[in-house]
This record gives C-alpha cells, sequence and structure tokens, in this order.
C-alpha cells in the first residue's frame, strides 16, 4: 500500500457508500450491501445497524477470526469461540474498545492463542498503533 503525495491511501480496501436519504444509506463492501441507519430515538428509521455498531463489528470479527486462524494454525481442538465487544463514548468517539473472548480451548492454550491471535488481527493492531486518517470532498457534478 502507498500514499500519494496529497496524502490519499492508493492501494488497499475500499468501500463505497451512497446516501438513501435521513441517516439512511447503504455501504457497499466487496459483493454485499451493508444497510446502515441510527436507531428511530436518535432521528433514524432503524434500518440497519448504526456506525458505531458497525465499529465494534469490525473488531469482534476480526478478532473472533484471528483466534481461530490462530487455533487452526495450531491444530487445537476448539469447543466454540464467541466475543464482546464493549466501546466506552466519550463525547463523539469511544476512549476505549474491550474485547472479551470465550474460547474453547484448555486453559494451558488460551495465552499463547490470544498473542498470536493479537499478532494477525488488522483491526486490532490499527487501533493499537493508530493510523493516519484524511478526508477529502469533492464537488459533485450532475
Amino acid at each position: 500500500m502507498t500514499t500519494s503525495t496529497d496524502g490519499r491511501v492508493s492501494a488497499g480496501r475500499t468501500v463505497t457508500g451512497v446516501w438513501k436519504g435521513g441517516y439512511h444509506c447503504t455501504i457497499q463492501a466487496g459483493s454485499f450491501d451493508i444497510e446502515v441507519d441510527e436507531p428511530v430515538e436518535v432521528g433514524g428509521t432503524d434500518l440497519g445497524p448504526q456506525p458505531t455498531d458497525l465499529f465494534l463489528s469490525s473488531v469482534a470479527s476480526c478478532f473472533l477470526l484471528a483466534l481461530s486462524h490462530a487455533a487452526r494454525k495450531r491444530a487445537l481442538d476448539v469447543d466454540g469461540i464467541s466475543v464482546e465487544v464493549t466501546g466506552r463514548y466519550d463525547g463523539l468517539r469511544f476512549s476505549a474498545v474491550h474485547v472479551r473472548a470465550l474460547v474453547g480451548v484448555p486453559d494451558s492454550e488460551l495465552d499463547r492463542l490470544v498473542e498470536a491471535a493479537e499478532r494477525v488481527c488488522y483491526v486490532t493492531n490499527t487501533l493499537r498503533t493508530g493510523v493516519t486518517l484524511t478526508t477529502e470532498a469533492v464537488a459533485a457534478r450532475p
């Protein structure tokens, strides 16, 4: 992945979004359309998860799959994996994100498995090390 002289990322993963009105939009991620909205109590129509839930879902799904990958690499028999991810609001951002994983492996394997998952989880690695965020707006022309 490289960054152009104007700060835009020129290689990697890209998703696109289209506004549907109000707080509703559709995000296209690969071959999947994801409906995103806000709850009714804050002015949305509740047609999909809110953006902060998708953010936490990204953390949960990536770490869960990283645990599964690490277990498979170690040829461990796993009796289920589940995760719960909680974000603590601090104004207009999360000040903390907590991942709680319930992993069906022997206690003697758990710490090494989590360490291996932490090494390969893209989303949690991004959050731990930070990321350069840039924004750009271009006038839409009919």
